[in-house]
């Protein structure tokens, strides 16, 4: 049998998958045809903006201007398009500043001109301009209520589109009757172009009843002026508030979505990669979501009972790998620093006890894990005890969120900078065959 280093072979499948997202790819043959008369404008916001932006620019044929907007560090150089750098997870003065101008750019457009948007992960901290009487501090505070209730992404975007005058669809009102053209690389379990980056310019079906019964949900009371509104727009009778632009609206009829790269991609090439090296790859799917120490711990059983599956069969068998994506959540109650791959890879490795053969790698595709400086991190049956070796306490430190700490400590972190897509979360648990001495499934392995 071939021989595996699980880190390089984990790491191999991480950078198919980002691959498989790639826009300067991926984007160029989508491109509609430019107009006949009138200007070609290119907005946009997430953190594949920048990239996105540069694919417009080298495959256009013809004039072509406009504004994205994407996170400190993610961006490119583009020619005709500006790229403004903005604050993620929580909006900042930058990207307020940004987002009216990029409103102010579409409200000019007449019926002859093409607006070609572009859609990623982050765009709903990214472009952000609320309503009247809704301050950027309340922005910003509702969106660390949120991100720390453990409310998903769709519930999480329900709620930012109601407090926003570009989000819900109402960034393509704004440019009406000018046509848009809107390309999307998915981070949102379903592919929902609704929820991508709050969906700017795709009708909205959510209602301002809905985004108050999420408040309700999670005990959302602060800030009081994001919460008293949506609340008192709830109470209203039908027709009495300002709602969210719903499918069927007129201001779409001409407008079309692309989706250009899901999690499903990605997994598919990360698939391919492991059949290429020999391991059969097991695809849980890539819509996973819950609790993120929850689904580690629950992947954990899954890997040691495939561990368990293989020993009986002899070393001889086959390795296999299990992947999976989609969005997590981490409901936080302490201090510590880490975002939801790490999180969910400290709640594997603790269920795992160190079990002999199985490896494992979780990172976002964006190449930031929450809001620290690492994509994820890597576990493999010494992590843990490397963690306490110096000093740390793997289960003390999940209970205070502090998944970064341990990794730290292990020197396991997965470091790979910006990479400017986002297909959200990524998992591989590589097991390995075991040669069993007499006592059975956890003394030993090899590959």
């Amino acid at each position: 049998m071939m021989s595996i280093d699980p880190g390089a072979f984990l790491r191999r499948l991480f950078d198919a998958a980002v691959a498989a997202a790639d826009p300067l790819a991926l984007l160029p043959e989508k491109l509609p045809p430019p107009p006949r008369s009138g200007r070609t404008v290119v907005i946009g916001a997430g953190k594949a903006a920048a990239r996105m932006a540069l694919a417009v620019e080298r495959a256009w044929t013809g004039p072509v201007e406009g504004l994205v907007i994407t996170r400190y560090g993610h961006g490119e150089p583009c020619a005709c398009i500006e790229v403004v750098e903005a604050a993620h997870p929580l909006p900042d003065a930058a990207g307020l500043r940004a987002s009216a101008r990029m409103l102010a750019l579409v409200e000019s457009l007449g019926r002859d001109d093409l607006v070609v948007c572009l859609l990623s992960g982050g765009g709903s901290a990214l472009l952000e301009l609320p309503l009247p009487g809704i301050s950027l501090a309340d922005a910003q505070g509702l969106g660390r209520a949120l991100l720390r209730s453990g409310a998903t992404i769709a519930e999480m975007n329900c709620v930012r589109k109601h407090l926003s005058l570009v989000k819900g669809g109402r960034l393509a009102v704004a440019a009406h009757p000018a046509r848009v053209v809107t390309y999307a690389i998915s981070d949102v379990p379903g592919d929902d172009p609704s929820v991508i980056a709050s969906g700017p310019t795709v009708p909205d079906a959510t209602t301002y009843a809905e985004a108050a019964a999420i408040l309700a949900r999670y005990g959302i009371e602060e800030p009081a002026a994001a919460v008293g509104y949506v609340r008192t727009a709830a109470s209203r009778a039908e027709g009495e508030c300002d709602e969210t632009p719903k499918p069927g609206d007129a201001a779409f009829a001409r407008d079309e979505i692309v989706v250009l790269a899901t999690a499903g991609d990605a997994l598919a090439a990360a698939a391919d990669a492991a059949r290429t090296a020999g391991v059969a790859p097991i695809v849980l799917g890539d819509n996973l979501q819950g609790e993120a120490r929850e689904l580690g711990a629950a992947h954990a059983a899954l890997a040691r009972a495939g561990a368990t599956g293989m020993a009986a069969e002899g070393a001889a068998a086959r390795p296999c790998v299990i992947l999976s994506g989609g969005e997590t959540t981490v409901t936080v109650s302490g201090a510590g620093r880490g975002g939801r791959n790490t999180e969910y890879l400290l709640g594997l490795a603790l269920a795992l006890r160190g079990e002999p053969g199985i490896y494992a790698l979780a990172a976002d595709t964006d190449g930031i894990d929450g809001t620290e400086d690492n994509a994820g991190a890597l576990v493999a049956p010494e992590t843990l005890a490397r963690a306490r070796a110096a000093g740390v306490d793997p289960a003390a430190a999940l209970a205070a969120n502090d998944a970064y700490g341990v990794f730290t400590a292990a020197g396991s972190l997965l470091i790979t900078g910006p990479t400017r897509t986002n297909v959200n979360d990524f998992r591989a648990i590589l097991v390995q065959p075991c040669r069993l001495p007499a006592g059975g499934v956890g003394s030993g392995g090899s590959v």
